[in-house]
């Protein structure tokens, strides 16, 4: 065996270094180029990609030698691929009145080919990489790995599994059922916990299920039928357990939190992001500025779900937390944003309808950022806040996720909504689909 081993190296280092590095190349020319978010763009580039890599990033329009692959984008603004760090993929997505006609005969083997359908209209919308936060756990971990292998086409996930709830919280899927319903979904919830020992454990089966991030429930929802509002949840005891528990398994922790108070607490109890965060008050900014957490706006859920409430489509239960979501959410974002505290974009797409997540941007412009702004929150931010460096800006050794719009977004931001080009991994992804019925 070894003198076998022997021969192969041998054999190996007899091949000429170029043949060794035949690899095609992708040579990508671009109009302008936003390599980096936050700093000006390049004029005429040429972003030179391979195995799924950025291999060069260079000035003007460089001639692809024989054997590569030209993309010629020369009219048209190339930046990195985008960032939604709070998704829902599995099922059925923002169309809730489909989703509960369908609700009794509609299995897991059905939402997981919705799920593959807005992955796939997600990944044309120009979102290359996504963070997960809430879905069949198994079903979207399935997902996440045969993304990963090429077997299918959509962005990289980051998955959450369920989110930890208190017993009646916002995520446990028993509330608003009849009795009979109700405790056979109870008996088989992992994700429901009381007390900080029982939340521990919640944490901990959502690892054993895949999960890459923890997300909990810190305050009531507005699209649960029974949550006592919006106000805090859970006990500062049972946060801290779970954030504790994540962080030593490793594991960076996502609070969907409305109140003021559930946000806090979650600060206090070191908490990385805040998702929602729709009513903020001076010390919550303070904290979020204070501690080094990331506010994931998601600007596009109140408005999309105010209008879902008034349009008949929700439960009447949720209509009073929808016009209280929607009124205070966007003086929130804007004192948040004043204030300086790190943005990450994100849009709990799943309320809204996959392929829309571009629309955010012209919401959080309109709370006051700027397009190059928003865009960094969607690159670079997204990354830093998932703990990233292979993706969220265009240099050698990084992610080949790149996407292509006419015209610079740092100029019209709404040019977003228009992707017309997109390459994750270093392959082309399929052209845009329409959205969902």
């Amino acid at each position: 065996m070894r003198r076998f081993i022997l021969i192969a190296a041998s054999l190996v280092a007899a091949i000429p270094a170029t043949a060794q590095q035949a690899t095609p190349a992708t040579y990508i020319h671009a109009g302008q180029l936003l390599d980096r978010p936050g700093e000006a763009p390049r004029g005429n580039a040429t972003v030179i990609v391979r195995d799924g890599k950025v291999a060069e990033v260079r000035d003007g329009f460089v001639p692809p030698p024989a054997g590569a692959t030209l993309v010629d984008l020369r009219d048209k603004f190339v930046l990195p691929g985008l960032v939604d760090m709070h998704v829902h993929l599995w099922g059925i997505g923002g169309d809730p009145q489909r989703e509960r006609l369908t609700a009794l005969n509609r299995d897991d083997a059905d939402d997981m080919v919705e799920a593959i359908a807005n992955m796939r209209r997600t990944l044309a919308a120009g979102f290359t990489t996504v963070r997960d936060l809430g879905g069949d756990p198994r079903g979207i971990r399935a997902l996440r790995d045969a993304e990963a292998r090429g077997d299918i086409e959509g962005p990289a996930i980051v998955n959450a599994g369920q989110m930890i709830s208190v017993t009646g919280g916002h995520g446990d899927g028993s509330n608003g059922l009849a009795e009979e319903w109700a405790d056979a979904v109870h008996r088989h919830q992992v994700n429901t916990c009381d007390g900080p020992d029982d939340c521990r454990r919640a944490v901990r089966a959502q690892v054993g299920l895949g999960a890459q991030v923890i997300k909990f429930a810190a305050t009531g929802g507005v699209l649960s039928n029974v949550s006592g509002g919006l106000g805090r949840a859970m006990t500062p005891e049972e946060m801290r357990a779970i954030i504790d528990t994540a962080h030593g398994l490793g594991r960076r922790v996502a609070a969907h939190s409305h109140a003021a108070d559930g946000t806090r607490a979650a600060l206090e109890a070191g908490v990385d992001t805040i998702d929602h965060g729709t009513f903020l008050d001076d010390e919550a900014i303070r904290l979020l500025k204070a501690k080094g957490a990331y506010l994931v706006p998601t600007m596009i859920a109140p408005v999309t779900a105010l209008a879902q409430a008034r349009g008949g489509q929700l439960p009447p239960a949720t209509i009073p937390k929808a016009e209280a979501a929607a009124a205070a959410a966007a003086d929130s974002h804007a004192r948040a944003i004043r204030a300086g505290v790190k943005v990450a974009f994100g849009t709990d797409t799943g309320v809204s309808k996959h392929g829309d997540n571009a629309r955010e941007f012209a919401l959080m412009v309109r709370a006051g950022m700027t397009p190059a702004q928003a865009i960094r929150a969607a690159t670079l931010v997204a990354a830093e806040a998932l703990a990233r460096d292979d993706i969220g800006a265009l240099a050698p050794g990084k992610t080949a996720d790149l996407i292509a719009v006419a015209g610079s977004p740092l100029e019209d931001v709404t040019r977003l909504e228009r992707v017309e080009w997109v390459m994750h991994r270093g392959r082309q992804a399929p052209a845009r689909l329409s959205p969902p019925r």
